[in-house]
């Protein structure tokens, strides 16, 4: 190593726990660079945005500017600076850790190019908090939770008789590390898994944990037979919209879906006009086409819908599980041990 510090800067917000935590098990010869006073306060735990609108006074923006441009790596593209090349602001850099999973179109925007710079992200980190949030909609639904809500408000005592998720059909919508992780947990409920996947072939779905993995051509036929559907998917040109009105109008009466992807998978359109004539029966929605999702959404009004504000991926294990990534990362990054990278970001594919 040279006489220089590699110096990795984290130029999103982070508790000071795992700050500590990485300064006390990174090689020699590293340099962790956290100036906490340059970045803006957090609404929870694991905000890696921060309170919008925060700014920085000339003199910390100077010597954030110089921060930036000693930087060899950092922790998260800069709270300030997401939209522009990395390059413009931090020639030395080789290496971005994100803390996000879903990167790829925002990579792009940028402008970086396969082969610039070696990204990894946090893919697999927000697996079990959204499978968890899936499961709980899918018991919602099944258990009749908006009668009992509705009962309660009015005082009423009235029996009756709800469903059960043993023997029904999930769809899963992109058997990615989230998408798996939902069919474990759907699983324990004795669940029919199945599931849809870009990378169709023999003997997959044993390895996916799927009882049947359906090609990107039979989406119709897996959503025709599905009692419930999760979108799961990344946000690339392959994926975007691939829930519309032809998917829409395959479903069965009584369907509940759940959208834990990206927004722009889905046609909101569609997907109202679905809830308006009852083909679907409840829905949990952790991402919009546009968010903060618009007050005037008729989203908002639908008595069976569960509006979660892109928030069902948080968890306050974040932020100590993207360390663990880290870290090994920095480790195996400069032993040139790029094979043994997580979750190296395929800039062409977007995921």
């Amino acid at each position: 190593m040279s006489a220089q510090p590699f110096r990795l800067l984290i130029a999103s917000p982070l508790e000071a726990e795992h700050v500590e935590r990485i300064r006390a098990n990174v090689p020699v010869g590293v340099e962790i660079v956290y100036e906490p006073d340059l970045l803006p306060p957090t609404r929870y735990v694991g905000d890696h945005g921060g309170v919008a609108g925060h700014t920085l006074t000339d003199e910390q923006q100077e010597r954030w500017n110089s921060l930036l441009a000693s930087a060899d790596a950092l922790f998260d593209f800069p709270w300030n600076e997401r939209g522009r090349h990395p390059k413009e602001y931090a020639p030395n850099l080789r290496w971005v850790q994100t803390t996000s999973a879903g990167v790829g179109r925002a990579v792009q925007a940028m402008g970086i190019q396969p082969g610039e710079l070696t990204i990894t992200t946090a893919s697999g980190v927000h697996a079990r908090p959204l499978a968890e949030f899936v499961m709980m909609v899918l018991l919602m639904g099944a258990k009749e939770y908006c009668r009992i809500v509705r009962d309660q408000a009015a005082h009423r005592w009235e029996r009756f008789c709800s469903d059960e998720l043993t023997g029904k059909t999930l769809a899963i919508v992109g058997t990615g590390r989230v998408g798996r992780e939902v069919g474990k947990l759907a699983r324990a409920f004795d669940m029919r898994i199945v599931g849809m996947t870009r990378e169709y072939r023999d003997g997959r779905a044993s390895e996916l944990g799927l009882d049947r993995l359906y090609a990107r051509h039979e989406l119709h036929e897996m959503l025709t037979n599905a009692d419930a559907v999760v979108v799961a998917a990344p946000h690339t040109p392959d994926t975007e919209n691939i829930i519309g009105a032809a998917e829409f109008d395959v479903l069965k009466p009584g369907v509940t879906f759940i959208n834990i992807g990206r927004g722009q998978l889905v046609d909101e359109a569609a997907l109202t006009e679905k809830l308006r004539d009852g083909t679907i029966g409840f829905a949990g929605l952790d991402v919009f086409q546009t968010e903060p999702l618009p007050p005037d959404s008729p989203l908002w009004d639908f008595p069976n819908v569960i509006i979660n504000p892109h928030s069902a991926s948080t968890s306050h294990h974040e932020n100590g599980r993207i360390a663990d990534i880290l870290l090994h990362n920095l480790h195996a990054y400069l032993e040139g041990r790029t094979a043994d990278l997580r979750n190296v970001l395929n800039i062409e594919r977007m995921y």
